[in-house]
């Protein structure tokens, strides 16, 4: 473990520039895991909230608000909301 990062809870880990480690969660049967209440709580998730699951094979799994990625979606292509007649 790197020693930038502080323990801020027994579960949670704050390091630099808002990253943390959450601890471990398992996978079920069904391929649910649970996301942590201290990551909810960080990253204002809340029950009904649509998540996006991103996957690198070499870097692995990323989990983003979806609300979130479709701002930086836009920002980053420069796309604009047309008005819906438009589409």
């Amino acid at each position: 473990m790197s020693a930038n990062f502080r323990d801020v809870k027994e579960t949670r880990m704050e390091g630099p520039d808002g990253k943390y480690i959450f601890g471990t969660v398992k996978v079920g049967e069904r391929g649910q895991i649970v996301i942590p209440k201290e990551a909810r709580d960080v990253f204002d998730i809340k029950p009904g909230d649509t998540l996006l699951m991103l996957g690198d094979e070499a870097q692995g799994i990323a989990i983003v608000k979806n609300e979130l990625f479709k701002q930086f979606a836009q920002d980053v292509l420069g796309v604009q909301e047309r008005p819906v007649e438009d589409r």
